[in-house]
């Protein structure tokens, strides 16, 4: 399965990582950072639609992606028009790096999510480091204790947290750990196919203090009519971004709708 050696090979990168900069520096240079905090939470958590824009330039399901512009147009162009900044950072299977975070941080106000696969403390103290403000918990890849672990270790640095979820076990889970911030994945982690009645379905479950945001396959006008229907209060959209030549055109479009 895809997913299982996303996580093998992300297992490998860190041991190289870790022979650069030894955990333990990280851990400290992670608790010495007093940087400026920006709530990921009250940036989707208001009246309206807010959007999550994303930077990414590949994925497992969609190969290289062919961006139309360049990394500082795009963040210009979504510091305008979007609530916060996602930025991938796996390697491997999306091409992404940490360094793309750090240069994005510099570029904008807003707050930004670290996109990657975390599975060690590790991730969660460079997360720090490089300026994310959030960090994704993925329900999929990790057991209750581990969730636990890494939801408690954002918190005492200062990290929110998205939990991702696919179904009403995982949102169970979310639920126990005390998440704030939900975003309902459309595409199956397994064989990443996409269903957005994914959103519509857990739409029902999940109370209107979350933060509820609606993740993948958000492509069209169509697909944002129906997601809106379903009440959530963001989307994090990816492709259709990198692919327009216009995202802050799109992103102020998909607003109004």
């Amino acid at each position: 399965m895809i997913l299982d050696e996303i996580v093998a090979d992300k297992r490998k990168r860190l041991l190289e990582q870790k022979s650069r900069v030894p955990e333990q520096e990280m851990r400290r240079m992670a608790e010495g950072e007093k940087g400026e905090s920006r709530s990921f939470y009250h940036a989707l958590k208001k009246p309206g639609i807010s959007i999550i824009g994303e930077f990414k330039q590949a994925s497992p399901s969609l190969g290289k992606i062919e961006s139309k512009m360049n990394l500082t147009e795009r963040i210009k162009e979504y510091s305008l028009s979007v609530d916060a900044v996602s930025c991938l950072t796996e390697e491997d299977y999306f091409l992404g790096n940490a360094e793309y975070l750090k240069m994005i941080r510099k570029m904008t106000e807003l707050p930004i999510l670290r996109k990657d696969f975390m599975i060690e403390p590790y991730q969660f103290y460079e997360s720090k480091v490089i300026g994310a403000e959030a960090v994704l918990l993925i329900a999929a890849i990790l057991d209750d204790k581990e969730m636990l672990d890494f939801y408690q270790l954002s918190g005492e640095l200062g990290l929110e947290v998205l939990v991702e979820v696919h179904d009403e076990a995982e949102l169970e889970r979310a639920f126990k750990l005390g998440a704030e911030i939900i975003g309902v994945n459309n595409r199956n982690l397994k064989d990443f196919t996409i269903n957005l009645d994914n959103t519509k379905r857990l739409s029902a479950h999940i109370p209107k203090e979350k933060v509820f945001v609606a993740e993948s396959g958000i492509i069209t006008d169509s697909d944002v009519k129906f997601l809106k229907e379903c009440h959530v209060d963001g989307f994090l959209i990816g492709r259709a971004f990198m692919e327009s030549e216009n995202p802050r055109e799109l992103a102020e479009r998909w607003k109004r709708l």
